[in-house]
């Protein structure tokens, strides 16, 4: 697969380069490159992405971090059974658990919600760092809602980092994902609050949380010009109508 020249392969994480240099030098280039690759289209485009981390698998089979990186292509692309896998020779070769939430997850991805149960209760979780736990947790959650235990799904998520005011990585996530399970049980002015919470601790964007909460809230947003090309039909006093007036008839703070 053609790779840009700007991509020399120095761009990865310098411990999956020690990892390559017990490759011939010509070689783990040529890897390094590819997981380059991989690495810059895994969330824009997961087909390509799986197609580089095929060639760098082909090409260096037994590098954990390409066993890894392969892995990750194939969870994105939705080949949970593949993904699996390369995540379980992956952690025979390091020994480490961090692929240990993602592993559960592929579990669920192949439709064995009771396999992930299984895993979060295992005692790698309590290797896991808090990152880890907290990930756990929402496969856990997940499981739960695949078998259809929303109760038990919104228990599985209470915790102290969902209760802790202090913002983590982890914690718009971990709050959106409490919000969901809520409103799947019924339980809308509880999910519209966290929601909210969700829309104050997502600084990167990385939940649709702010959709949700305007969902909720009944606000429709329209575009600047309808179909047609033409400006939306304006108020009788000139204003275009504001997202409030969509609101109207929604829930109050």
């Amino acid at each position: 697969m053609p790779i840009p020249e700007e991509v020399t392969g120095d761009e990865i994480d310098k411990d999956v380069r020690q990892e390559l240099q017990s490759l011939p030098k010509t070689l783990a280039e040529d890897v390094a490159r590819n997981l380059v690759m991989v690495a810059r289209l895994l969330d824009e485009d997961p087909e390509a992405a799986y197609g580089y981390s095929r060639v760098a698998l082909r090409l260096a089979s037994r590098v954990a971090a390409v066993r890894e990186a392969a892995g990750f292509a194939a969870y994105a692309s939705q080949k949970y059974g593949e993904a699996l896998a390369e995540f379980r020779a992956a952690r025979r070769m390091t020994g480490s658990v961090e692929l240990w939430p993602v592993m559960a997850d592929c579990e669920r991805g192949l439709g064995r919600p009771e396999k992930a149960l299984d895993m979060a209760g295992a005692p790698e979780v309590h290797k896991l760092d808090k990152a880890g736990q907290v990930e756990m947790r929402l496969v856990a959650a997940g499981a739960r809602r695949d078998m259809g235990q929303l109760d038990a799904a919104i228990v599985t998520l209470q915790s102290p980092e969902l209760a802790s005011s202090s913002v983590q990585p982890w914690t718009a996530r971990l709050r959106y994902a409490y919000a969901d399970a809520l409103l799947a049980a019924g339980r809308e002015p509880e999910a519209r609050e966290w929601f909210a919470k969700a829309v104050e601790s997502d600084r990167d964007g990385s939940t649709d949380a702010s959709d949700r909460l305007a969902e909720l809230d009944g606000v429709e947003f329209m575009d600047a010009l309808d179909e047609d090309g033409d400006e939306p039909e304006r108020g009788s006093d000139g204003e275009s109508p504001s997202a409030e007036d969509g609101a109207e008839g929604g829930d109050e703070d």
